[in-house]
């Protein structure tokens, strides 16, 4: 028996016979947390050896832009063949599965990054548009005489509308914690859930087809709104409790911040590095134009420039490169 395998069993004993504290449970998975050198193959789930603790940890590689086919490869053979941070695949697979982030990790503020806003095009041009999807289809059966069914679509794109407001407000804040935002959307997820089993109204034969179709409808977009509110939880704890740490302590690292500038010339202007501190800043084109004493249509000129040559589109995006590269600090009041 290996060593992973027994240690896994001494976990589950403990976790039926014991009632100890959660702590506990996770200071023994920090026992097995993944580690470069284990295979990809087991890290999803293909291993007779070891399987994947949780369904949603192929959700989290795909997030990282990693292809299958992956053999018996080494985590971090994988991660180096596709330009992936492997510390940092790691610290997040390991967070969604224990709870705990490993002390002295360096993270890769690109490359999570890129996993958090990957996370954001599967929720709004993937996940939330299925759910959708699926109340319709549910309620095209409903009796035509109740406006029950088109009320509870309206209401989730009320809750849809929130999610995006969310997610754009926390991009422009640079992943900053929203404790306010989390708890309003989390009882509005919880209102569209009581809607519908409570009051959905039942009001079809239901010894009918249409019926058992439309009860079966109903039941997968309630599994795919549990499942979208999970995902949307352990999201939220990584940007608070990995990328902002991440994004400080790079900030506060006086080695890297030394070492940037002449890196940083290189690519943008003194100009240009002006226009970028006020658009981080939230200023407009014609706010800049004011400040800088240039034309409005210079400022934009320099925008596009900045955007082409760090191939950054949005706000959040050069916010995170200015403070990653000591162009404005975390703490600066103004930042938008």
């Amino acid at each position: 028996m290996s060593t992973i395998v027994a240690k896994k069993i001494i976990f589950a004993c403990i976790n039926t016979f014991f009632f100890v504290p959660l702590q506990v449970h996770y200071a023994i998975l920090c026992l097995i947390m993944y580690k470069p050198s284990d295979k990809m193959s087991e890290l999803m789930g293909a291993s007779d050896k070891r399987s994947s603790q949780e369904p949603q940890v192929l959700q989290l590689i795909n997030r990282f832009g990693l292809p299958l086919g992956v053999g018996e490869k080494s985590i971090e053979a994988i991660c180096n063949e596709n330009d992936v941070d492997c510390a940092t695949l790691l610290a997040v697979i390991n967070y969604a599965l224990t709870g705990q982030v490993e002390n002295n990790i360096k993270i890769h503020v690109p490359t999570l990054r890129k996993y958090l806003e990957n996370a954001h095009t599967y929720f709004m041009g993937f996940q939330l548009p299925r759910i959708r999807q699926t109340l319709l289809e549910a309620i095209n059966l409903a009796d035509s005489n109740t406006k029950i069914p088109l009320l509870i679509i309206q209401f989730f794109d009320e809750y849809v509308s929130e999610i995006r407001t969310h997610i754009q407000h926390e991009n422009e804040c640079c992943f900053e914690q929203h404790p306010t935002d989390d708890k309003h959307i989390a009882q509005k997820a919880h209102e569209l859930k009581k809607l519908i089993v409570k009051y959905y109204p039942n009001n079809l034969n239901s010894n009918s087809l249409q019926a058992n179709e439309q009860t079966r409808l109903l039941y997968a977009a309630l599994h795919e709104l549990y499942n979208f509110e999970k995902e949307l939880a352990l999201h939220c704890d990584i940007e608070d409790n990995i990328m902002l740490p991440a994004i400080v302590s790079r900030t506060n690292d006086d080695t890297d911040i030394d070492s940037l500038p002449n890196e940083l010339s290189e690519e943008l202007s003194s100009r240009e590095i002006e226009v970028l501190t006020h658009i981080v800043k939230g200023l407009s084109n014609k706010e800049i134009a004011d400040v800088l004493c240039l034309s409005t249509h210079t400022v934009i000129s320099h925008r596009k420039n900045i955007i082409k040559k760090l191939n950054i589109h949005s706000t959040a995006g050069l916010t995170i490169y200015a403070i990653v590269h000591g162009i404005i600090p975390l703490s600066e009041d103004n930042l938008i």
